[in-house]
């Protein structure tokens, strides 16, 4: 995590709305998504994509159906607590880490924010991509998948150079 101090540098205005945009967007096009996919299938339609298939389901639950047994109310709170605190995480490191660290953590938020809202709804998650071999999942899901490789891609990258940095001097 490089860059000057968190204050209200000009770096960090840019930071904070490079994450405020990109989760903004990205969620907003998870939640576009999910009811035109829910109206496409419908009666249980499905869309052959070859490798993928665009299939309804409803997880209760999270990640792989865990918690599905527990009341609504419980795994609802639990998901905005844990989304509450990335986004309060990614906020305040955004303006000390890189560009795509700063991405990474607007995409897992977008994702994780995107779910908690579904779930606020409906009281469930709907998926709709379905492999065969790979539980269901959505666009958020893929969000959240993608931001953390590319978090921890970002900090690999970051630690390699102050690596290189530290035995170069």
């Amino acid at each position: 995590m490089t860059g000057a101090g968190a204050g209200g540098s000009a770096r960090a205005r840019r930071s904070r709305r490079l994450f405020v945009a990109v989760s903004v967007a990205l969620a907003a096009v998870a939640l576009i998504v999910e009811p035109i996919v829910r109206q496409a299938l419908s009666a249980g339609r499905t869309i052959d994509l070859g490798p993928l298939q665009l299939k309804l389901a409803y997880n209760t639950g999270v990640a792989f159906s865990l918690g599905n047994q527990l009341p609504t109310w419980v795994v609802l709170s639990i998901t905005a607590g844990i989304t509450a605190g990335i986004g309060a995480y990614a906020w305040r490191s955004a303006p000390i880490n890189s560009l795509a660290a700063v991405v990474g953590l607007a995409a897992i938020f977008a994702g994780a924010a995107a779910n908690v809202i579904d779930r606020a709804v409906d009281g469930k998650v709907t998926d709709y991509f379905h492999t065969g071999w790979w539980p269901t999942f959505n666009l958020a899901d893929t969000y959240l998948t993608c931001g953390v490789v590319l978090l921890i891609a970002a900090l690999l990258l970051e630690s390699t150079r102050e690596s290189e940095k530290e035995s170069s001097s």
